[in-house]
């Protein structure tokens, strides 16, 4: 990493759990093209010419001091009134019929079927040919990093995300559909597993590459893991066969990266909160997202404590499925002060829980702008102005 400014300072000094005199801002994705415009100091009509431009001017704006999901792109994906006609259709968003390798997925025994003719091949020949010494990855990785911070700015701290850096087991619902790859799931547990077990033996080779890049390139040391295993209801299945079954081969795919100092949060969608100790468990450093009406007890998770006994990272943000689209500003203001107020004294980022949809309340938004302003200045209060609050 080159010289950073102030705000990618903070960040810094926060993902290494630091004291800092404020509360660094992050994941404020904003997918209302209009407001991207506004508030980036744009005319309308400038981000669909240039939409890196507008989405990190909008960035810089708002006081953005870190980034891992870079999103110029992301809200040419749906309008203010939704996905268009002419949308892609995936196995959980609406296709009329799943194809994999000219399989039609239409019974949990086809799931079964593509697995061992298509998927379980294809993992075998992959691990068989990953390169164990791994330099050109290396070297891509530290490349592509270093291109998106040069494109962000020194104000804006680049933490690496996708690209070659989340390897771990993962369901495959969004290729087989919910229905039929749940009802496989729960029929054919030791395909599952032999799934997780091939998945993770990958993961081991591609992680350890990634921890190199992230020594060799200084590059933070940081990765968010994002997969959605939860809905409102709890986890997509019941926790007692991810003991068995995924867990496992979970610890044993990160091993690489804790090894090498890097840590590792957790992206938080529906209620995971049988899964926290679990994770924890298995080494991982904080969480990300919270949907708190789900059920996800922010603050008890905030008194938690790594595997080590440590303090956690947390990225905390203000929901984006209620008080953002459905309060005030004012309520927007509360959220962010209860967030503050029940955070950890150390590690914490404030934003949104997840990207802001087209169609949410401007003001609300424009009251988190300036919520997260406040606390990047004037940081926490005072731990008597805390206890008050309480």
């Amino acid at each position: 990493m080159g010289a950073l400014g102030g705000n990618a300072r903070l960040a810094l000094d926060t993902l290494e759990m630091k004291s800092a005199p404020g509360i660094p801002t992050t994941l404020v994705h904003v997918m209302d093209i209009a407001l991207l415009e506004e508030l980036g100091g744009h005319e309308p009509g400038a981000y669909r010419a240039d939409p890196h431009g507008v989405y990190i001017d909008f960035q810089r704006a708002i006081g953005a001091c870190a980034l891992d999901q870079y999103l110029a792109e992301n809200p040419l994906s749906m309008s203010d009134r939704g996905y268009g006609p002419d949308a892609v259709h995936g196995a959980t968003t609406g296709a009329e019929r799943i194809v994999c390798d000219g399989m039609a997925i239409d019974s949990p025994e086809a799931v079964a079927e593509h697995l061992e003719r298509f998927v379980f091949p294809d993992l075998v020949k992959r691990i068989e040919a990953a390169d164990v010494d791994g330099a050109d990855e290396v070297a891509r990785l530290v490349e592509g990093e270093r291109l998106l911070q040069e494109r962000l700015g020194a104000d804006i701290l680049k933490i690496p995300y996708s690209g070659g850096f989340q390897s771990f087991p993962r369901m495959r619902y969004t290729q087989y559909g919910y229905v039929n790859y749940f009802m496989a799931f729960a029929l054919y547990p030791e395909l599952m597993e032999r799934d997780f077990a091939l998945q993770a033996d990958l993961a081991v080779t591609r992680n350890a590459t990634a921890a190199r890049a992230i020594r060799s390139g200084e590059l933070p040391r940081m990765i968010r893991l994002d997969h959605d295993m939860a809905d409102s209801r709890g986890t997509l299945c019941d926790v007692r066969t991810l003991d068995a079954i995924w867990f496992p081969h979970f610890a044993r795919a990160i091993a690489p990266l804790l090894d090498a100092g890097v840590r590792l949060i957790w992206h938080c969608d529906g209620d995971l909160m049988q899964m926290v100790p679990r994770l924890l468990e298995c080494g991982l450093g904080g969480f990300q997202g919270f949907q708190y009406e789900d059920g996800m007890d922010y603050a008890a998770i905030c008194r938690m404590t790594d595997r080590d006994g440590g303090p956690l990272l947390m990225w905390a943000g203000v929901s984006v499925t209620t008080t953002l689209p459905h309060g005030t500003a004012e309520d927007v203001a509360r959220e962010l002060a209860w967030l503050v107020d029940n955070g950890p004294d150390r590690g914490l980022f404030l934003g949104a829980s997840s990207s802001v949809a087209p169609g949410t309340n401007r003001e609300n938004v424009k009251a988190l702008v300036e919520g997260l302003a406040h606390y990047r200045e004037a940081g926490r209060p005072s731990t008597a102005a805390r206890a008050s609050a309480r």
